[in-house]
Parts: structure tokens; sequence; C-alpha cells
């Protein structure tokens, strides 16, 4: 029976493997077994950060001196730019083992790679349809039948450059957009309402090219989205709860309505036994494997009826400001800024908030 194991590594730049080696050499982590690493890199988060594509490097480099490059390119690298703020860099590994015993159902993961997507479907239904159905492949991979016990899909996807955008119009073909920042919003809007179709939060007739990064009210409470210049498809990565598997890890997930809104967060907290009414204890944050969170700010400007400025910033991208902002609230919840916040979350929650999902070991003694 499958056993997920997930590890929370520091790290000290967008190359720093020190941790993920000596993991092996202590034989916590065998790398035949990992199928996926999240990252995050401390780069600008924008078109131009190429702390992801370094540290996507990396990682392929130092995994391929200890397993085959076949089972290498397997490995889903999905790397979030900008640690704003107090956010610590750091990995999250997670494993793929075989055992017998522990707590059942448990945390189950799997991953898909998409084809290349042709650069005029990015940010409109073709990227819809392609995510839709990594998510179906990603889930049969987890052994997740029903989508309700799905709690989080990471998603790596891809943006335009000039040189995308050139290469589709040498073709005769238009992309949504010629601004390459735009585009990266546009990659994880049609990203996000394609994991909202998989899941059946919304039905696949209501998403059409006009309401992708416009009509908020269409949104996945389990979507996060990332998109980089390092690839041209998808990375996908589910995580749920599945009776076909075992072990000591579980998974919940909660909905942040806004930036401030951790109520929901502490509520997900204690369905998995770590509830405090203040900020965690020392327990319970031993016992919290990984923090893994989406940040936006509002399209109103407007946080709870006060004023914020994030999008009229033009020295500091809005993001970078959401990224900062919101791993604040739950820094100051769980005691700790090690968590791993993704900016830009368009259809990534309700229009300001965004999901939130919290890996955690049973507590022994229960």
């Amino acid at each position: 029976m499958p056993i997920a194991k997930v590890h929370r590594i520091s790290a000290a730049a967008p190359n720093d493997v020190r941790g993920i080696e000596a993991a092996i050499t202590a034989g916590a982590i065998d790398p035949r077994t990992v199928v996926a690493v999240l990252g995050k890199t401390e780069g600008n988060g924008c078109v131009n950060d190429f702390t992801r594509g370094y540290a996507t490097l990396a990682l392929s480099q130092f995994f391929a001196r200890h397993i085959p490059q076949e089972q290498v390119d397997r490995i889903c690298f999905v790397m979030s730019g900008g640690t704003e703020g107090g956010m610590a860099p750091h990995w999250t590994i997670f494993q793929r083992a075989e055992g017998k015993g522990g707590v059942s159902p448990a945390l189950a993961v799997g991953r898909a790679h998409t084809p290349d997507l042709p650069p005029e479907h990015l940010g409109r239904a073709g990227q819809v349809d392609a995510v839709a159905k990594g998510v179906a492949a990603a889930m049969k991979d987890a052994q997740i039948a029903d989508p309700a016990d799905v709690h989080f899909v990471q998603i790596k996807c891809p943006l335009l450059t000039a040189g995308r955008v050139q290469e589709a119009a040498a073709r005769g073909q238009k992309t949504a957009t010629q601004d390459t920042l735009k585009s990266m919003g546009l990659s994880r809007a049609a990203s996000a309402l394609g994991v909202a179709v998989a899941l059946g939060e919304i039905g696949r007739a209501s998403v059409r090219d006009e309401e992708i990064g416009s009509h908020w009210s269409l949104w996945s409470g389990r979507a996060s989205c990332s998109a980089g210049i390092e690839l041209s498809g998808h990375e996908i990565v589910v995580l749920g709860m599945s009776d076909k598997w075992s072990g000591d890890l579980a998974i919940d997930h909660a909905v942040m309505t806004d930036a401030i809104d951790v109520e929901p967060v502490r509520a997900a907290l204690k369905r998995l036994g770590l509830g405090s009414p203040g900020q965690m204890q020392d327990d319970a944050r031993n016992r919290m494997v990984a923090m893994l969170a989406k940040a936006e700010p509002s399209h109103d400007a407007r946080l709870r009826g006060y004023r914020h400025t994030m999008l009229d910033d033009s020295d500091i991208s809005a993001t970078r400001h959401a990224r900062a902002f919101v791993c604040g609230a739950l820094a100051g919840l769980v005691g700790h800024a090690e968590i791993y916040v993704s900016g830009g979350a368009e259809h990534q929650g309700p229009d300001g908030g965004g999901p939130v999902a919290i890996i955690a070991r049973w507590d022994s003694k229960t």
C-alpha cells in the first residue's frame, strides 16, 4: 500500500540542495521515491525571475546523481518565485513509498505532466481543457476517485515570452495577449478554471474565453497555480485523502475570503488536531509538516472596506505585496514563516482570498 512522505527543508539559495543531500544520506529520503518538489525561491516572481529555472536546473542535476535521468524527468519541479517579507525559502519534498501499517485513509499524492501548450491556447479554453485532463490523470495516479477527496492541486503553468508570441504569429495564430507579465495572470487563471472543471466546482459550459481572468465569481477552492518561463506545458500535483493509501500524514484545506481571513484556516488546523486559541503551540507546530497558500490583492482595491494600494504601486508588483501580507497573517497563526505562499490567485478562491492547505502528522497519542 502506498505511503506518502513529506519533508520541508530550508534553502539558503535557489541552488542549495545540501539539506536534501543530508536527508538522503541519513536515509530519511529515498530519491527513487520522490514524485514532486515544491520550492519557494527568492526571486521577484515575475517573468524575468530566473531563480525558478536555476532551482529547477540545480534540483534536476542533483537528482540525476542519484537516480536515472528518466526518473528525474518524471519528478514535478514546481518552483514559486518570491519570498517577500519574512517568508523563508525552502523545499517541500513529496515521496511515494510502499509499506504496511499506519492510518487509512491517509495523504495521497498524484502527478501528471501535460504536453507543451501552443502559445495561442494560453489563457483560453484550450488551456482549461488541457489542465482539466491533466488533473484527472493526476487523480488517477493518486488513486483518488471522488473529487471531494482532493484538497489541493498545485500546478506549474507556462507563460508567454516575446519569442513564443512571435512563433504563434509565424503560424498565423494570435495569442490572448502580447504582454508577457499579463500572460502570467491569464495562464494562472485558465489553469485554475481547469482545476475547477476537473473537480466539478464549476461546469465546463460556464467557461468562455472572455470570462478567463475577468469573471471572478468563477473560482476553485483547491487550485494553486504558479506561472513560469521554465516550461511550456504543465506540471500537476494532486494532494488529497485516499483509503488506498496509509501512513501518518493527513491533509485538509480552507478558503480565505480575503487576505486576513485566518479563521477558516484555524478551523482546518483544528480538524487536523492542531487547534489552538492563539498562536500554535510547539507540539502542534512540530506536527505541521507543510502549509501551502495562495495570495491575491482584491481587484476593488479594498480590504474589509478600507483602501489598499497594492494595485497602485508601480515599483513593486501587486503579487509581491500580497505574498508578503498573507504569509505574515498565516505566520502569526502558526508561529513560523516557512510557508509556501504563491502569488497571483486569479480564480483561485474568491477575489482577494485564496485556498490554504495544511499537511500534518496525526498525534501518535490519539
